[in-house]
């Protein structure tokens, strides 16, 4: 895939339609078995404390969830969603757990520019982030429309990451 580094100021993307199951979020080490992936489509890019980050959640009943409170940083890289789907639905339906669910993706795992957790070469988008924050949804405080999503208590926990890089395809970046 040809991607090239892009700063933050100069990454283009519909910040609504970028969450739409075509993400993988990644936390741990670039090792076998060191690192777990998942498929999101809940997530916020943004600004706060002068700095850019990436807003992502996750259930403490994930697999991954545990490689997000062990591991200092995190990478969401985004697919192409026709071609990859496939993938996409692999990643958010097994838990690795009990599959090997990058054997059985065929993707290839490469290591991120700047932090420990691994990317994945066929993302057409790879964001590279230092986790700095992450706070347990207060369910005393949901609004009435999104109980829905949490009929068996298990509330997300979010957390927050410093955007460290980013790497794209030309399409990502302003002209």
């Amino acid at each position: 895939m040809q991607r090239k580094e892009i700063p933050f100021a100069e990454l283009n993307l519909n910040p609504i339609k970028f969450w739409d199951d075509s993400m993988l979020l990644t936390a741990g080490e670039c090792e076998p078995g060191k690192f777990n992936t998942m498929t999101i489509a809940w997530g916020c890019l943004g600004v706060i404390w002068e700095k850019p980050l990436v807003l992502v959640a996750v259930r403490p009943s994930r697999y991954t969830f545990g490689f997000m409170e062990k591991y200092d940083s995190f990478t969401v890289c985004a697919f192409d969603k026709a071609r990859y789907q496939s993938v996409l639905n692999l990643m958010g339906t097994k838990s690795g757990r009990d599959t090997d669910k990058i054997a059985a993706s065929k993707l290839t795992v490469i290591p991120s520019s700047k932090i420990p957790a691994p990317c994945f070469d066929e993302a057409s988008l790879i964001i590279e982030c230092r986790k700095i924050y992450h706070s347990d949804l207060n369910p005393a405080v949901i609004d009435a429309t999104v109980r829905s999503f949490y009929q068996r208590g298990d509330y997300h926990r979010f957390y927050l990451g410093e955007i460290v890089a980013i790497h794209g395809e030309s399409s990502y970046q302003k002209d």
